[in-house]
């Protein structure tokens, strides 16, 4: 029986998830941790990304968050995301779309935006696409 450690991923909407793992990561601030049963307390921020966890049973969950704040204890790990959604949920073509009209609203120099919003909306679409390629590629 290998050890393992409690996980809630919660948004401001509704619990995504709630079970047992063997293994966390997330998309803190300063980089992507790796949380294992028994890692030491710990609160930091999380930037857009991925969380995974992998449970017991060797199958590996994949979330997208876009953003929030991630509390370690040892045997509880709480990721308190701004949003958050299965990772499998993601819709690809809304990102691209997204992403695109973000870069074109920050290369219009003329158009009355709010560039640190335009700037949030490009980081939050860039990241869901890496998420979905990162998902692409681990299961090809």
């Amino acid at each position: 029986m290998s050890m393992t450690v409690h996980v809630d991923i919660v948004s401001a909407e509704k619990e995504i998830f709630s079970g047992s793992a063997t293994m966390v990561f997330a998309p803190a601030e300063m980089g992507e941790v790796g949380i294992a049963p028994r890692h030491a307390p710990m609160l930091t921020p999380m930037k857009a990304g991925e969380v995974r966890v992998q449970q017991d049973s060797g199958e590996e969950l994949d979330f997208f968050i876009s953003g929030g704040m991630l509390e370690v204890q040892p045997h509880v790990i709480t990721v308190l995301a701004d949003t958050a959604v299965r990772a499998a949920d993601l819709d690809e073509a809304a990102a691209i779309e997204a992403k695109q009209r973000a870069e074109a609203a920050l290369e219009d120099k003329h158009a009355t935006i709010d560039y640190a919003q335009a700037q949030a909306e490009l980081v939050h679409a860039a990241a869901q696409l890496q998420a979905i390629d990162r998902i692409r590629n681990r299961r090809s």
